[in-house]
């Protein structure tokens, strides 16, 4: 790490003009949460290996900045030339810069990896100093990562109306309304799952995202991808052009900006076809629209501020709004999903009492020590969360994980992004907590399952906790609310039974799903740190409270929910209410509950959710699979 920050110093110092500072953001040129190994720059500079996190290079200092999940990690990872910056503790990394930095300091950053928003938030801080955000022509990291991964090939596929729902056609068509309603000529798409989405193509250019590197541009009466051609098969072509899609080369993007804020890039007419309507260019709107979360600075330079329309992507909602057949294929999916999960808990059981002597699943009886010296096989972290994607290759439409598995014994469970590594992984342990957060890519959906175990004997602490966790899990899956609520207010209730105790939770609460998408997807949130859209019937989001205690365990359960709308007995403002639906199945571990803190309605729902799961997995489960399923779905005496 000396070597790469003092390469960097150099090429700030050298730079025109001098840099005082260089920020190394974790995102890519489309804003991803995950980006591919060439794209990780952040990384690579520092050794933090989170999803989320900023780094900055001073003359002095080296510093990181990252959110409270990766607290731990970071404190991990960092070696003794980095200060970690805690995210909502230390001051954010623009006061930061202003406070701490010279005046008329210049600040290097690539235009390319920032956002809008952030780049405009920064230029206000900086401005009170008349520091300057200076955008460099080359990535300065790019410049001295000599082993940095080639870009790879991989071919962009269609995803079928069959999975996808909707045909392009009909996309297109609203997208073009809503340039109508906000008097806009077209829209610079930069997040990569708007992209194929909209197109209905997917990818494989970023691990556990199956999206494509590519941008779009869709004009009143135009719409164009930029992509590699290598990864355009015919087929793929064809899909694109008998859409009316004209194919250009990825690198081509920022000179079709330039020319579309100066008009010139719809050659086709010089009039505007607006919802089958003819208009001329002088009747129609100039604006150009970004959204500002995720088109990068580069692209947003090469507009007229005057004319652009900030403003969350028209995509976004839609995208959000799952139509029947996606969400058809998203209850299937979590079904095999959750067969999977159920084959790897009774695999699992086996090979912790085999090994270590563990009482198992169901009993508390103490381990039963056996001589370590005996053992040809060793649990570890890697080897089981291996087995569990064993477990889910197998199943109909697999494609893959949705984002790293998190698998961790006892501490590690703690750190609430912990990714583990075969050369430095815990080996499981019978009498510690165990807790498993992972997930798929199938072609008709997107599954994200939580759930924390022990093979032995749990404290009553461990059990309290466990609990309490579980009540606020029940309490927001059980929830009605009117339309027009948002995450924001519902997180409350995934909190309340922690907080009764004292305890609390760092995260939020729950975040969308994609169809065959990023298993992150906004713009809903279960949140307290963000006042989000409201919740509306056909979304998916996520139901995952838990708690962390350093040093010691971990527990988090998660399942995916479907909003649907509610039948009430009133409806009170005539709002209409919404309620809802989980389509995760997967027990809930009886052992670890007090049952003495369950209230008689969440015993009720915790043996309706377990009678449901014996019904549903069972055509996928084999005899033996099923018979421990009906062993740890018994009814709970109320």
């Amino acid at each position: 790490m000396v070597d790469t920050l003092s390469s960097l110093r150099s090429l700030m110092a050298s730079h025109s003009p001098p840099l005082h500072a260089l920020i190394v953001p974790s995102e890519d040129y489309h804003q991803s949460e995950y980006v591919s190994a060439r794209d990780k720059r952040r990384a690579f500079v520092s050794g933090f290996t989170g999803s989320a996190g900023l780094a900055l290079i001073t003359k002095d200092e080296a510093l990181l900045w990252t959110d409270a999940r990766y607290f731990l990690q970071a404190e991990q990872q960092l070696s003794g030339q980095w200060k970690l910056m805690r995210l909502g503790e230390d001051p954010a990394v623009d006061i930061w810069m202003a406070d701490n930095l010279p005046k008329d300091a210049a600040i290097g950053v690539d235009p390319w990896c920032i956002s809008i928003d952030t780049a405009q938030r920064w230029e206000r801080a900086f401005a009170k100093k008349h520091q300057k955000l200076v955008q460099t022509t080359k990535n300065l990291v790019d410049e001295i990562w000599t082993d940095r991964p080639p870009a790879e090939v991989n071919a962009v596929v269609i995803q079928p109306l069959k999975f996808a729902g909707r045909s392009v056609t009909d996309k297109l068509q609203d997208l073009r309304k809503k340039f109508a309603q906000e008097h806009a000529q077209g829209l610079v798409v930069t997040a990569l799952d708007e992209v194929a989405w909209l197109y209905n193509i997917r990818g494989n250019d970023v691990a556990y995202c199956p999206v494509a590197h590519a941008f779009a541009i869709v004009t009143s009466n135009s719409a164009f991808i930029y992509v590699d051609k290598q990864k355009v098969s015919i087929e793929v072509k064809t899909h694109l052009e008998e859409n009316r899609i004209e194919i250009k080369e990825y690198t081509e993007v920022s000179v079709d900006v330039a020319l579309l804020a100066t008009n010139e890039l719809d050659s086709v007419s010089t009039a505007k076809s607006v919802n089958g309507k003819h208009q001329t260019g002088e009747e129609s709107s100039n604006l150009i629209w970004a959204d500002p979360a995720s088109c990068c600075y580069a692209l947003y330079s090469k507009l007229n501020p005057d004319t652009v329309l900030l403003q969350q992507s028209p995509l976004a909602l839609p995208k959000a709004l799952k139509n029947p057949v996606e969400l058809d294929g998203l209850r299937k999916a979590h079904i095999r999903d959750g067969a999977a999960v159920v084959q790897y808990l009774v695999w699992l059981e086996k090979k912790m009492q085999d090994i270590y002597g563990a009482s198992g699943y169901f009993s508390e009886e103490n381990t039963v020590k056996k001589d370590k010296n005996l053992q040809s096989v060793k649990l570890t972290e890697v080897t089981v969360s291996d087995k569990l994607e064993e477990f889910r290759a197998s199943k109909e439409h697999f494609r893959g994980l949705s984002f790293p598995t998190i698998s961790a014994v006892g501490p590690n469970a703690a750190i609430c992004h912990y990714k583990p590594e075969a050369e430095t992984c815990t080996e499981l342990d019978p009498d510690k907590i165990y807790l498993f957060d992972s997930g798929a890519q199938y072609l008709d959906g997107t599954t994200d399952i939580t759930r924390t175990v022990h093979f032995g004997r749990p404290s009553d602490h461990e059990k309290a906790s466990y609990t309490a966790v579980l009540k606020g899990h029940i309490s927001l899956g059980n929830a009605r609310f009117p339309n027009g609520t948002n995450g924001h207010q519902l997180d409350i209730l995934a909190r309340i039974p922690l907080w009764k105790d004292g305890l609390d939770f760092r995260h939020g609460t729950g975040h969308g799903v994609g169809s065959y998408l990023n298993v992150h997807e906004g713009p809903q949130l279960i949140s307290f740190r963000a006042r989000n859209v409201p919740l509306q019937s056909s979304m998916t989001v996520t139901d995952e409270p838990g708690y962390y205690e350093d040093g010691a365990f971990g527990i988090r359960l998660e399942n995916v929910l479907i909003v649907n709308e509610a039948d009430t007995k009133f409806n009170f403002g005539g709002k209409g209410y919404l309620s809802f639906e989980h389509i995760t199945w997967a027990p809930y571990q009886t052992k670890l509950i007090d049952l003495s803190l369950l209230i008689p309605e969440e015993i009720n729902w915790l043996n309706s959710y377990h009678s449901k799961c014996r019904d549903i997995l069972a055509p996928y489960l084999d005899e033996a699979e099923n018979a421990w399923l009906k062993k740890a779905t018994e009814p709970i005496a109320v």
